[in-house]
């Protein structure tokens, strides 16, 4: 997942919480499932890597939540560093981290994070987006945050985990809300929708993300890798022969009173077949309510 751009309202008493579009970029080569309830894991709904076995974005029926973009940080690029995807679902199915011993009481993201932290040198560089809609909480960390930030332009370059406030936010392969050119882009056009409609149809939620439009060459951040493939990634839907976006998701987490419910809709460039084909037109589509403990 290599795009985000997400509102949140967690004071909302009535209406969105939280409404979301997200590109996953990935080597076609790589295979992977569409989103689906697991079978393996009780009320986790999310694609699934197959590579190494973890997700890029998913939530669960009792309301957590969490997505995974990498960082763009080539020259750092380690072989044996463990698999990214399983910050995603350790989170999503409650399970422990590293061995440490987790209870509902005391697991809030922001905790969850921290504890990722702890041992956040050992993973290639992600941002990791965890929620709660229970709670009403999401928090955000990078780790490689206080490194600086590739392309930089006075954006902030210490980012420990955090709480995120209210507001419209994005993420690429920098620290949050980098002014990359298709985040600017993306992010403002969200807020402008949402202006619009509050409760955009989840498909004009995917056809924002599904745009093909480069930047300027002056426009883009140096990451370490050559111009011509800065120009590629520089589209929100990224087009190259071996390495693209894969799938798009849109995501609405709607408060009614005290009931959370949630729709989430994804279009895909492979239907289950680990197949790539372009235009990508396989769709799916869920809606639940968020299942309360009960004492």
């Amino acid at each position: 997942m290599c795009l985000i751009v997400f509102d949140w309202r967690p004071d909302a008493a009535d209406g969105p919480l939280f409404t979301l579009a997200a590109n996953r970029d990935e080597f076609f080569r790589r295979t992977a499932e569409p989103i689906h309830w697991w079978d393996d894991a009780t009320g986790v709904l999310a694609g699934r890597d197959l590579v190494g076995g973890g997700t890029w974005l998913g939530i669960s029926r009792d309301g957590r939540f969490a997505a995974l973009t990498n960082y763009r940080a080539p020259h750092e690029m380690r072989a044996d560093a463990p698999t990214r995807g399983t910050l995603v679902s350790d989170w999503l199915n409650g399970s422990s981290l590293n061995g440490a011993t987790r209870t509902r009481a005391a697991d809030t993201p922001l905790a969850y994070l921290q504890h990722v932290a702890e041992t956040g040198d050992l993973y290639n560089g992600f941002n990791l987006l965890v929620g709660d809609w229970t709670r009403r909480e999401l928090a955000w960390y990078c780790n490689r945050g206080n490194r600086g930030n590739p392309g930089n332009r006075g954006n902030r370059a210490d980012a420990p985990p955090t709480l995120l406030a209210p507001g419209t936010h994005g993420i690429s392969n920098a620290v949050l809300d980098t002014a990359w050119p298709k985040l600017v882009r993306k992010r403002a056009e969200l807020a402008a929708l949402l202006a619009r409609e509050p409760m955009p149809p989840l498909d004009n939620l995917i056809d924002l993300m599904r745009d093909p439009r480069t930047a300027r060459d002056d426009e883009l951040p140096s990451t370490g890798i050559p111009l011509e493939r800065e120009r590629a990634l520089s589209a929100a839907f990224i087009e190259t022969p071996e390495y693209g976006t894969r799938g798009t998701t849109a995501l609405r987490v709607i408060a009614h009173g005290d009931a959370i419910s949630v729709a989430v809709a994804e279009r895909s460039d492979d239907n289950g077949s680990h197949r790539i084909m372009r235009p990508g037109d396989f769709e799916r589509s869920f809606a639940f309510d968020i299942a309360r403990e009960t004492a």
